[in-house]
């Protein structure tokens, strides 16, 4: 019962902040992320704008249903949904249905077979792997020459996809359901890319590629991109849901990390694996000190700190068991102050939200040190 009351009640993700590009879902994805102790900051990179009254959309549907495809391949879960109630906005619901029932209809993954079969209808195939180029295998294993194959276009980038079929002989039939817009309030994608590129955030999620292509045109715009690709390398983790998703940051270089399941739920499981296996705990003054992007963990407890001493206390543990001088420490600060005293008073308030002052050393007259364990200070300062 004592080790349980001792057990800490911060979630894995406590400290740490991390970026919610998505326009769809983002509460869902914010809550789980929230559930395990992360800070949220929201900037949906992109806006949804459904075609209902699209001529292009109508266009198709009346085609399919005036001249039979061989292969429907339904994409996502919310683009067949939402065709499925255009055409019945239409009154065309019936006739694009009846039509579906008779042709080889392919759905892409779980949720997307969920809605057909939620329209009434059944698929002929699912791929386990939830991937398009498992399908695209499929078609072209089969055989495509002369077949006439419609597509439900989910806004995303299909790499190779139609052109494949293209080149097998099929004839494709794009149905665009949906389109994907920059946002309209560009101003948290801005305060998004303003924490990234200064580290006050330890991750960014994506979990389509047109936000992660928003997230970098707008940086892009505002002269950032360099320090946005900058910041993705070495200290802002990008976690992206599945590899179509990771696309276009992969196309300037960025590596990501991606769940084996592209789904919700297990993205926020890697990060809860993958931020804390990021950050080095030190034995500080018989202490075990772990430092997060906005919080500290002392011997497992959580300790909120304020900016500033969050400021001090990276610049001690760069090279910890080194003398910082208190002028280098001045220049961590944010501002550009030049009293040396705005240390001295940040440093006491580090001490006191830390909870155990010991934790740095005072050295007179030259600065301030993390007080590293002896049995690991040559580790740590004999370089």
């Amino acid at each position: 019962m004592d080790d349980e009351q001792q057990r800490p009640e911060h979630g894995p993700l406590a400290g740490f902040t991390v970026g919610v590009t998505a326009a769809r879902r983002a509460d869902e994805l914010g809550a789980l992320l929230q559930r395990r102790g992360a800070a949220v900051l929201h900037a949906p990179a992109i806006r949804i704008v459904p075609l209902a009254d699209d001529s292009e959309l109508l266009a198709a549907t009346k085609q399919l249903i005036d001249q039979a495809p061989d292969v429907v391949v339904a994409t996502t879960a919310i683009g067949f949904r939402g065709w499925v109630e255009a055409a019945d906005g239409w009154g065309l619901g019936d006739a694009l249905l009846e039509r579906l029932r008779a042709v080889e209809l392919l759905a892409r993954g779980p949720k997307v077979k969920g809605a057909v079969r939620a329209a009434g209808l059944t698929e002929e195939w699912s791929p386990a792997s939830e991937s398009m180029a498992e399908v695209l295998d499929r078609l072209l294993e089969q055989g495509v020459d002369g077949r006439r194959i419609a597509v439900q276009l989910h806004g995303e980038p299909l790499p190779g996809f139609v052109e494949s079929l293209k080149a097998g002989g099929a004839e494709v039939v794009g149905v665009p359901v949906y389109r994907w817009l920059p946002p309209e309030d560009l101003g948290p994608v801005d305060r998004l890319l303003d924490a990234a590129v200064s580290r006050g955030v330890d991750a960014v999620t994506f979990t389509s590629a047109p936000a992660a292509a928003s997230l970098l045109s707008r940086a892009e715009e505002r002269g950032l991109l360099p320090e946005l690709l900058a910041a993705f390398g070495h200290d802002v983790l990008p976690a992206c849901v599945g590899p179509v998703t990771a696309v276009p940051l992969q196309g300037h270089g960025v590596d990501t990390v991606q769940p084996e399941r592209f789904r919700l739920g297990p993205l926020v499981q890697l990060l809860c694996r993958e931020l804390p296996g990021r950050v080095r705990a030190l034995p500080v003054a018989g202490h075990r000190l772990e430092i997060r992007g906005h919080a500290v963990l002392v011997d497992g407890e959580l300790r909120t700190v304020p900016p500033a001493g969050m400021s001090l206390l990276r610049a001690l543990s760069r090279r910890p068991g080194w003398v910082v001088p208190r002028a280098e420490l001045l220049r961590a600060l944010p501002g550009t102050g030049r009293d040396e005293h705005a240390v001295e008073t940040a440093m006491a308030r580090l001490r006191t939200s830390l909870g155990a002052p010991k934790l740095i050393q005072t050295v007179v007259k030259r600065g301030y040190r993390l007080a590293l364990d002896p049995a690991t200070d040559a580790k740590y300062t004999d370089a």
